[in-house]
Parts: structure tokens; C-alpha cells; sequence
């Protein structure tokens, strides 16, 4: 069965990014697969919940963890609708389904500290095109708040270094304008300079490897999970727990949420508000030592 048209779909009305439109389509592939050995089904618009609910349960079996099959199944809710919406099937099987119940997860986010002995082991490690490269890579999430993969999309004309501005384009292309700290501006400076003296292949995208070509998300990975694998002792140390600390810092010095939503580039306030957790920790820690009628 082609899943061509709803890949379409998502590609071109619903603006997903290639990542994932991937992910939806494997989703689909695994329960085709799934249905077609299992129930000898060899199109899937036809499944009822029953295969479904069979999936389900090898997943469980399988040891899949509660959240990722939710996912799956989200994805192949998706597909139902869509098939709803072009007037393929009357019904989606997976009207009445109930998620499986899943652990809230708590993401930890570095504590200043933690970043200021991430960024001194960065200001250790001297001069050349990597050390500006990794400090800068360092400074942007923890100054923006910016995901991995807008990162690593950054594009030379998306800098105004004199308006200190960053242009970010996100989930579903939606730009934003994230202001610079002079700090950032500054390390920007240096790399820019040492980027000049590389041997650049993918001149279009700021952040290139030292072979000139457009940096990779693993890369990224592994250059941030480096450093603060010596900066700190959290069990996570990804470039997603730097985007955790710079939403949670700003709403510990008081920032608006409203305004933490819009850098962050979340379409809405609920996506935001999973950072207040923190926030509300370090407020009642304050309103504990503060308060007169709590026992010292």
C-alpha cells in the first residue's frame, strides 16, 4: 500500500519536517507489516481495532515503553483522520482509543553553575576553528533556547550581527527573531574569523564541521553531552537539557511566560508551562527561607 499521498500531506499542508515525516512513515510500515503477517490484511485502511489493539500489545510485549507506542499509535491516528478526510474510509477505528498511561517525565535542567564551569572548560580549550565552534554552539542554546535541529539549519544570512539578532525557523517553518547577548555576539566574532580559514564546502550554513560542510545533529550531540559530562553529574546532558535551562532561568529571574513562549518558538502556552516545574521548585524554596512565620 502507498502511503505517497499522506506523506504529501504532511510534507506540504502540515509543514512537518523531514524527521518527522519519517518517523510517521516507518510508524505506518511497522503496523502494515504487523497486520499483513498477523492478520493477512494487505491495506491497512481496512484494519478495525482489533489488529490495532493486537499491535499494541506485542509492542507491550515486546518491551516498547508506553510513550513510544502512544506515538506510533498517534501517527497511525493521523493517517485514519486523514483517510477520514479525503473521504477513503466513514470511520477511524481508533475513535475510542485511550492512551496508555505513561510516567510524567521531569526533565533536570543544568543548574548556572553547571554551565559556567561548561563554558570555562570551553575558554581552556585556546584558540582554532573548534574550540570557537564549540563554545558558539555552547553559548546559542543556552542564549536562545533554540532546538538542536534549528541549530544545526542556521544559515549565514539568518545573523545581523548589527542588529544582534538570530532568525530561527521552526517546527512546521515558523520563523522567529531571537535577540543576542553582547557575550554571544562576541564568540559569533571569533568563529566567524576562524571559519575564514577553513576550507568551506557548504558555505550557505553557519555551523560547518572542520572538513567545511554542514554540521550534523549527532556531532552536536556529542560536542555538548562532552563537556558537560565534565561540568556536571545529571544523568542527561543533551543539547535539549541547555534549551530546558534557558526556559527555566528566565522564568526563575521573573520572565514573562508569554515571553519565554515566543523564543522558544512553541506554538502554544501548555508546551511552555512544562518548564514552570522548576520555576515553582526554586519560588517555594525562596518563599520558605523568606517568610517570617517559617521556622529557621
Amino acid at each position: 500500500m502507498s502511503f505517497v499521498p499522506f506523506i504529501d500531506y504532511l510534507s506540504l499542508e502540515k509543514k512537518y519536517s523531514q524527521h518527522t515525516v519519517t518517523a510517521y512513515k516507518k510508524d505506518l510500515e511497522d503496523f502494515q507489516m504487523f497486520a499483513q503477517e498477523a492478520f493477512g490484511y494487505k491495506e491497512i485502511s481496512g484494519a478495525n481495532y482489533s489488529v490495532i489493539r493486537s499491535w499494541i500489545v506485542s509492542m507491550v510485549d515486546s518491551g516498547i515503553a508506553n510513550r513510544s507506542i502512544n506515538r506510533k499509535v498517534s501517527s497511525l491516528k493521523t493517517y485514519y483522520k486523514f483517510l477520514l478526510k479525503t473521504k477513503q474510509i466513514e470511520a477511524t477505528p481508533l475513535a475510542q482509543h485511550k492512551a496508555l498511561k505513561t510516567a510524567k517525565k521531569v526533565q533536570v535542567p543544568f543548574s548556572e553553575k553547571e554551565i559556567q564551569e561548561a563554558l570555562q572548560l570551553l575558554n581552556e580549550e585556546g584558540e582554532g576553528f573548534e574550540p570557537a565552534r564549540n563554545k558558539l554552539i555552547v553559548e546559542l542554546f543556552y542564549a536562545t533556547g533554540m532546538r538542536r535541529a534549528e541549530l544545526v539549519s542556521l544559515r549565514l544570512k539568518d545573523v545581523s550581527m548589527q542588529n544582534k539578532t538570530l532568525k530561527v525557523l521552526g517546527k512546521r517553518n515558523k520563523e522567529r527573531v531571537i535577540p543576542l547577548l553582547d557575550s554571544v555576539v562576541v564568540t559569533l566574532s571569533t568563529y566567524l574569523q576562524e571559519r575564514e580559514r577553513i576550507d568551506v564546502v557548504d558555505n550557505e550554513f553557519l555551523l560547518l564541521t572542520n572538513k567545511g560542510v554542514k554540521i550534523y545533529e549527532t556531532l552536536v550531540y556529542r560536542i555538548v553531552n562532552s563537556y558537560f559530562s565534565k561540568a556536571s553529574v545529571k544523568v542527561k546532558k543533551s543539547p535539549h537539557i541547555l534549551r530546558h535551562s534557558f526556559a527555566t532561568h528566565l522564568l526563575n529571574e521573573g520572565a514573562d511566560l508569554n515571553a519565554v513562549k515566543e523564543l522558544l518558538g512553541h506554538a502554544s502556552l501548555a508546551s511552555t508551562q512544562v518548564y514552570t516545574h522548576n520555576s515553582i521548585a526554586q519560588l517555594k524554596k525562596v518563599y520558605h527561607n523568606a517568610h517570617p512565620r517559617n521556622s529557621k
